[in-house]
């Protein structure tokens, strides 16, 4: 049996914490190493029923230490770094951008330094389909991994920086990496902030959700799950140097969204309140997964399936959302 030792960074957040727990059930053999600096949307306590397995582990860290970075990659010795920690809400990184840069543009320099001077077997950074702008509403139109990046927000913006600067790292020094750009994600453990479990509180709290503008932005929706599979793959079989974008082909208006949430709890619409629109809201991302489906991915949840799943979750977490919640008040 392969013996390898896995670095995940962010794994205390949403999609790196569903990864760490895939990775931590499916390869036994593999030591798995959380590397999280807890901030508000870090949490540990998804991670009760892996805590005590013989292979997994936690480290508070912040990315952009470069001592302590430096520290834990000499001692340690990773054959993989799986990079997801960032800042990522987009509300947040037009309210203050410098944090974005610091972490997801800073930290992501500090890691490839690390993993250069320090030799691993594959660096993967996950991106977002953000990095691409936006589409108009032509529904025969995707993103591709040649399109060109035109960030519209802080938040894309720095993540296009990191990705470039990922990208350089291979080019200049020929450090062994994948780029993934994945459309939005949505399953367990997903921060409350954002759109669908703040639908799935509020309906289920009776309260007001307010929806952007007029709430027909599209987005293109990724099961975690089937995201931390095709991170999996890209690991162990992706091209060095290649990106590889990861979406399932589901796309849905805002409003299509909370309209599905609230009529699946048998609530009224009337809860829904538009509200003024967010800055550069950008209208549509919908992503072309074929170069990753031609390495042999493909998702197994579509958006009908994936949001009953997800809306029974948040029903039977109550007391794990509540309590983010209640510490955010």
């Amino acid at each position: 049996m392969t013996y390898k030792k896995v670095l995940v960074t962010g794994g205390a957040g949403f999609i790196g914490g569903n990864f760490v727990q895939y990775m931590v059930d499916k390869y036994p053999n593999y030591d798995i190493y959380n590397l999280d600096l807890l901030t508000y949307a870090g949490d540990l306590s998804k991670h009760r029923e892996i805590e005590t397995k013989h292979n997994y582990y936690f480290a508070k860290g912040d990315i952009a230490d470069r001592e302590g970075i430096n520290h834990l990659f000499e001692k340690k010795k990773f054959d993989f770094v799986v990079h997801f920690a960032a800042e990522s809400h987009v509300d947040r990184s037009i309210t203050d951008p410098s944090i974005f840069v610091q972490t997801n543009v800073m930290g992501t320099q500090v890691l490839l330094d690390a993993a250069r001077q320090f030799g691993i077997e594959k660096f993967v950074h996950v991106s977002t389909d953000e990095v691409y702008g936006e589409l108009d509403f032509d529904p025969t139109t995707f993103f591709t991994e040649d399109t060109p990046l035109q960030p519209n927000s802080p938040y894309s913006a720095s993540k296009a920086s990191s990705d470039l600067l990922v990208r350089s790292y291979h080019e200049t020094y020929n450090l062994p990496v994948n780029i993934t750009r994945c459309s939005n994600n949505y399953g367990p453990y997903h921060f409350p902030e954002k759109l669908i479990p703040l639908t799935i509180s509020r309906v289920l709290n009776n309260q007001k959700v307010p929806v952007y503008g007029d709430g027909k932005n599209i987005r293109d929706w990724l099961h975690v799950w089937d995201h931390c599979i095709a991170i999996d793959l890209v690991m162990h079989e992706g091209l060095n140097g290649e990106v590889y974008n990861v979406g399932g082909h589901n796309e849905r208006t805002n409003l299509e969204v909370v309209k599905t949430i609230i009529n699946t709890l048998g609530k009224s619409e009337e809860l829904i309140e538009f509200v003024t629109d967010r800055l550069g809201h950008d209208k549509r991302y919908a992503i072309d997964p074929t170069k990753l489906e031609q390495l042999g991915w493909k998702p197994t949840y579509n958006f009908d399936t994936g949001i009953a799943q997800t809306i029974e979750w948040y029903i039977d977490n109550r007391e794990w959302w509540g309590g983010i919640i209640n510490k955010q008040h």
